[in-house]
């Protein structure tokens, strides 16, 4: 029977620390693009705009009733098969493309429910004022949205980063599939994955903690 090697766990933090850049760069880009869809969906939904609205629900549900490992085997090996543009797709820019496309629909979902949370009287406020639709939505309810959806919004942001470890199946050279990898040539397996699951923790405590600051700020300015 082996015992826990500490020395070991201790050892592989300064590895898996060099790839923590690939890991928070997926996650990040991942939900810049993510939230421009989502935005553009919560529109065409909550304004009701013919036929894009139901093909705005066919990609929520879709996104949101699959697992997100088959979504990124669809993008970076169903793809290519299909549309040979996509040959040249590499590991690292599918599973962005597979972190946004699913969590979008996430999104989406939360600042539609935002966006109907507010007043309706600011609707009308804002057309006896003689301000257009686009103007109403961009200077009054999306701000507004956006506020009541941050912690929705950063909860989908944790849990893309938590995501991110599923790109170590296309072979993304991230912190997981690192502490895959020391675990596969050290048979070490309880300490490489240990050491991968606080260095995760540690990301998304730091990332709680920013959220948690950024709440706070938003409620002292409304």
């Amino acid at each position: 029977m082996s015992t826990f090697d500490i020395d070991y766990t201790l050892g592989i933090f300064p590895i898996l620390f060099k790839y923590i850049d690939i890991t928070i760069s997926m996650a990040v880009i991942s939900a810049a693009i993510a939230l421009i869809i989502a935005v553009l969906i919560a529109v065409i939904t909550t304004y009701k705009i013919k036929v894009l609205t139901q093909l705005c629900d066919l990609y929520i549900s879709f996104f949101r009733g699959t697992p997100l490992l088959v979504q990124l085997y669809l993008l970076y090996f169903g793809l290519p098969q299909i549309l040979p543009i996509f040959s040249n797709l590499d590991a690292y820019t599918a599973s962005i493309a597979g972190l946004a496309l699913h969590f979008s629909a996430y999104m989406a979902e939360s600042i539609r429910g935002a966006i109907s949370s507010i007043d309706k009287g600011q609707f009308e406020a804002a057309n006896s004022l003689g301000m257009t639709r686009t103007q109403t939505f961009s200077y009054i309810v999306l701000p507004q949205a956006i506020r009541v959806a941050i912690p929705s919004l950063m909860n989908n942001f944790i849990d893309m980063i938590k995501s991110t470890s599923l790109a170590f199946t296309l072979g993304v050279p991230e912190i997981m599939a690192k502490a895959q990898i020391e675990a596969s040539s050290s048979y070490k397996y309880f300490e490489s994955f240990l050491a991968v699951a606080i260095v995760y923790w540690v990301i998304v405590v730091t990332f709680t903690f920013f959220q948690r600051k950024i709440e706070a700020k938003l409620n002292k300015a409304y």
